[in-house]
């Protein structure tokens, strides 16, 4: 006779943003191999957030596409509500999506450019953040869970001369790890970064330098490019149980730089 469908332990629930490709990807299939059931998200990509999902599942996981555009307010809450029906009660959020522009001096951004960063990068992290929080706090009834927010070595370095505009996205993500986690710590739920250094994605091609990772390996102390699937165990670290005494941390994934 078998198990009783409800007597057996839930699975986890897993939500990854931008989750297509490079370190989303990664971490959307190390996630699975971990137990998690995993949602990946995607913005446009809907082929490449298939593969993944299709990756997965051929290795006996459990994972759904979900698109949503995390700059869009109405996105994140249907996305939210997808998971919430389709995999059950989300334990764990990695804030991933994140977009690059092209080198461009601060004097001549544009406004649209510097808003369409911030809307992404920033105000879609706080946003899925919240939701999150929402439904995992013990104080609304949760069972606790883990946000894991990706940051980026530029927060530290300024990004002078290429991308002050990201890297200013990037500071602002890391000063809300420490905030929201100090103000959900006694509600079962951590919250921690990861920045990752120069790592071999597809990033650089969207900032107009597809070779950037391995012309910049010189600089770095490894000399060379780390992977995503190297950010993706520091991730998925971060959302399990080995780290559970590591909260408002934020955690160089660099090579040394």
């Amino acid at each position: 006779m078998g198990i009783h469908p409800y007597t057996r332990p839930m699975q986890k629930v897993a939500l990854i943003t931008g989750a297509s490709r490079g370190i989303g990807a990664a971490t959307a299939v190390l996630a699975a191999q971990s137990g998690y059931a995993v949602a990946v998200n995607y913005a446009h990509n809907s082929l490449a957030a298939d593969e993944v999902v299709r990756q997965i599942r051929a290795a006996g996981g459990t994972a759904i596409a979900v698109q949503a555009d995390v700059a869009v307010e109405a996105d994140i809450l249907a996305m939210f509500a997808k998971v919430d029906a389709k995999l059950g009660p989300l334990s764990a959020l990695v804030n991933n999506a994140g977009i690059v522009d092209v080198a461009c001096r601060v004097e001549n951004l544009s406004w649209a450019r510097m808003q369409h960063l911030f809307a992404t990068n920033v105000l879609g992290a706080m946003a899925c953040a919240r939701e999150a929080v929402r439904r995992m706090s013990t104080r609304h009834g949760g069972a606790g869970g883990t946000i894991v927010n990706v940051s980026s070595v530029a927060a530290r370095g300024g990004g002078p001369g290429q991308y002050v505009d990201y890297a200013a996205t990037k500071g602002a993500i890391e000063t809300f790890t420490v905030g929201l986690a100090k103000e959900v710590v006694a509600e079962g739920i951590r919250v921690n970064a990861v920045r990752p250094g120069i790592i071999a994605t597809d990033i650089h091609a969207s900032g107009g330098q597809p070779d950037r990772a391995h012309q910049l390996a010189p600089q770095i102390p490894m000399q060379r490019p780390g992977t995503a699937h190297e950010v993706a165990q520091a991730i998925v670290w971060l959302l399990g149980e080995q780290s559970s005494y590591t909260t408002a941390s934020i955690l160089d994934v660099t090579g040394g730089r």
